[in-house]
């Protein structure tokens, strides 16, 4: 059975048909790493463009994506970018962390979009907006956005990396892998870690019961 391409400009040319042409696609990367900030991207790409073999940043190697975010950087229209730390994942959620890297990546735009596709996220703008289910494998421009905060993302990983490199942020970009998860053990979360995040939370608490045993131990 042959499976049915997608149109990755179906939203947008519905958009082109009411003379709309500034469309920002936008999409977020690092919700589920232990470690480090949740990074948006907004993008405005031409009227029609064309990237053979754009996609969802999941679906591509890593040498793809660092090729298509040469391509893209040079090609969009626009580019935005936004970040939010660990720390105020910690503070509202990373729901609501998401949310604010993305209203930061549409605001460092230097054009203003006429309207947003959005990677399933419902967001409060003054710009008319579509909220797509799986919208990084059915929309271009979102797949762009896709793009650009994975590699944006991952190149913070590596300099994380080239500050600790016992904790091997380079292989897995702070995701919680069984390598991660020992280093963790090991050697302790650093000052940019999810500490609302369980495995991080869990060691915590471990280290703060054995902290109290100890105590109790020494004044008995």
């Amino acid at each position: 059975m042959v499976k049915e391409e997608v149109d990755l400009l179906k939203y947008e040319k519905e958009l082109y048909k009411q003379n709309i042409t500034l469309i920002a696609g936008v999409d977020e990367v690092g919700r589920g790493p232990l470690v480090g900030p949740v990074v948006a991207a907004a993008v405005i790409l031409p009227t029609n463009y064309h990237l053979e073999g754009l996609d969802d940043s999941k679906k591509l190697s890593e040498k793809k994506r660092n090729i298509f975010y040469e391509i893209l950087k040079r090609d969009a229209l626009a580019i935005g970018v936004g970040v939010i730390s660990a720390k105020k994942i910690d503070e509202v959620n990373i729901y609501e962390a998401s949310k604010l890297a993305m209203l930061e990546a549409l605001k460092n735009l230097s054009v203003t979009p006429e309207h947003v596709l959005i990677d399933a996220m419902k967001l409060e703008l003054d710009i008319p907006s579509t909220s797509i289910i799986h919208g990084d494998a059915l929309s271009l421009s979102i797949a762009a956005a896709s793009v650009i905060a994975k590699v944006t993302r991952d190149e913070m990983m590596y300099e994380l990396h080239k500050k600790y490199p016992e904790y091997h942020f380079d292989k897995h970009k702070g995701y919680p892998t069984k390598l991660h998860l020992e280093c963790l053990e090991k050697f302790g979360p650093l000052e940019n870690y999810r500490f609302t995040y369980k495995p991080v939370r869990d060691l915590i608490e471990k280290g703060e019961k054995v902290y109290e045993e100890v105590r109790e131990k020494q004044t008995n």
